[in-house]
């Protein structure tokens, strides 16, 4: 439960397990208790484990629609 809490919407973190490892994706929406839809820069949406997620303590504003070009400009900072 304490994840869930670190993974908020809008928070940046790295992906740490799969094919998209070590890319950084964006929290879009929470779904469950275990489960988070993330996306980002060579990361399609997706729902995600946040047990296989790292968070890095940043946070960017972002709504739900927000486009793979969007989030390049947004994960570059």
């Amino acid at each position: 439960e304490n994840m869930a809490r670190a993974l908020d919407i809008g928070s940046v973190c790295v992906k740490t397990t799969g094919r998209e490892a070590g890319k950084k994706a964006v929290v879009l929406e929470v779904v469950d208790g275990a489960h988070v839809m993330v996306q980002g820069f060579g990361v399609r949406k997706r729902k995600c484990n946040i047990a296989h997620l790292f968070p890095t303590g940043k946070k960017v504003n972002v709504g739900k629609n927000v486009t793979e070009k969007e989030l390049k400009e947004i994960l570059a900072q």
